[in-house]
């Protein structure tokens, strides 16, 4: 019982951590949009991550010849969970307030079942699943309040760009799990192809004027460095992995269903947004939507 125990408890604590860590970045990125753009945002996310991981895999001997040959599915995966994923979240983090941009992350898991409901056979539907991913929607529902009269244009098209980037994170897991965990690449491996990937698309769309801007304040630089990249970035791609291969594509997928909750709080007390008791109803409805999908 013990060694079962010990081999359930690490997969769960990195599943928290994962959580933590995302729902703490749409502050991050708020700040940071405030000196550069978006583009600009996810750039040095990237590229600031992407040297201490291949450092870091030299070190581990975690890069192979003929791991070469995959690379078309390297870059898959820097759009799908790298480039596209963060560029719709800063967009929609500095279009509407960082709290209800991370509770619209949430949604993501609703597309990441449903897509493996199709493409993964070892992804069961059950009545439970679709409780708990239905609980947690409803959630995020609440907390975005897309029937409010008062929503604006602007608004709107926050909450468009975190729809698309929950859809290709979704994706990202589904993709991960049927494609790419079975080639047997390690984690730290996979996480330096999709950083390289995705630092080259990014050196050749991302504008460079003003990117410097940013070091013009200390916190949005802590932020973006720590925040984002180190934390946000590398060590967020070897957790997600890690998860998805000893939880599921599914499961894996429902630790969006976290940063909601994580950034509600720190946009509230923290960033001095706005919270009220639909706010609040809303996070208590996804967390129990995670523990019915996790059960």
């Amino acid at each position: 019982m013990k060694n079962i125990d010990a081999k359930s408890f690490l997969p769960n604590l990195a599943f928290v951590c994962l959580g933590l860590i995302w729902g703490s970045n749409f502050l991050y990125m708020k700040l940071a949009t405030q000196y550069i753009n978006p583009i600009q945002v996810v750039f040095l996310r990237v590229v600031l991550a992407v040297f201490p991981i291949i450092l870091f895999g030299f070190v581990k001997g975690s890069f192979k010849k003929e791991h070469l040959k995959y690379w078309y599915h390297f870059i898959i995966m820097s759009l799908l969970a790298a480039v596209v994923y963060y560029y719709c979240f800063v967009v929609g983090s500095h279009l509407l307030y960082s709290g209800i941009a991370g509770a619209l992350s949430g949604s993501s898991p609703l597309f990441s079942f449903v897509l493996a409901a199709i493409f993964l056979n070892e992804e069961k539907v059950s009545l439970r699943k679709i409780i708990g991913l239905i609980l947690g929607f409803l959630g995020v529902i609440i907390l975005a309040k897309p029937f409010d009269a008062s929503i604006t244009d602007t608004t709107w098209q926050g909450i468009l760009y975190m729809i698309i980037g929950s859809i290709s994170l979704g994706a990202s897991f589904i993709y991960a799990k049927k494609i790419v965990s079975p080639l047997k690449i390690s984690g730290l491996a996979l996480t330096a192809y999709q950083l390289i990937g995705a630092t080259a698309i990014l050196c050749l769309i991302t504008p460079y004027d003003g990117i410097t801007n940013i070091f013009n304040n200390t916190e949005a630089t802590l932020g973006l460095v720590v925040g984002l990249s180190l934390l946000g970035t590398g060590l967020a791609f070897l957790i997600y992995y890690f998860i998805i291969d000893k939880l599921g594509a599914v499961k894996a997928a429902s630790v969006t269903y976290i940063p909601p909750i994580v950034a509600l709080i720190i946009g509230a007390f923290i960033g001095g947004e706005p919270i009220i008791f639909s706010d609040i109803m809303g996070a208590l409805i996804i967390l129990l939507g995670v523990y019915i999908l996790k059960k």
